[in-house]
């Protein structure tokens, strides 16, 4: 048994393989997992039922697990910043900025082959995706 905040074996799996450079993505209820993300990523699906888990309950514990270097977030055609990106920011490091991608190019980024783990969220507000980029643990002293 563990004491950490974080259980799931798969995604503990997944985030040990993982390393600098490797991208997580975390999707809203909407997102189309099979075609807008990488084939050969960890796919971990936690949508059980609608608003269960959401993606800030994920963002939450795995800020607390890996070292994060950027963030890239998914906007609407509009511009308009939605405004689960606020709680984005409340859960981040207060000196990583959210990288905006149009959907499409949102989708581009999330097929890269850096993605390397994919999990689904039962998320039901829009626009709620996250693609974070695993930073350095740097060598203590």
């Amino acid at each position: 048994m563990l004491k950490n905040r974080l259980l799931h074996p798969e995604i503990l799996r997944s985030l040990a393989t993982a390393g600098h450079g490797s991208k997580i993505l975390i999707a809203d209820g909407n997102y189309p997992y099979r075609t807008g993300s990488n084939p050969q990523a960890d796919h971990v699906y936690l949508n059980f039922t609608p608003g269960v888990l959401n993606v800030i309950d994920v963002l939450k514990v795995l800020v607390d697990q890996i070292p994060i270097e950027a963030v890239e977030v998914m906007v609407p055609e509009s511009g308009e910043e939605p405004a689960i990106f606020a709680e984005f920011r409340s859960c981040l490091p207060a000196d990583l900025q959210l990288s905006p991608l149009g959907r499409f190019a949102f989708y581009e980024a999330a097929r890269s082959q850096d993605t390397s783990l994919v999990i689904a969220t039962g998320e039901q507000r829009v626009y709620a995706c996250i693609l974070l980029t695993i930073g350095v643990i740097p060598p203590p002293g």
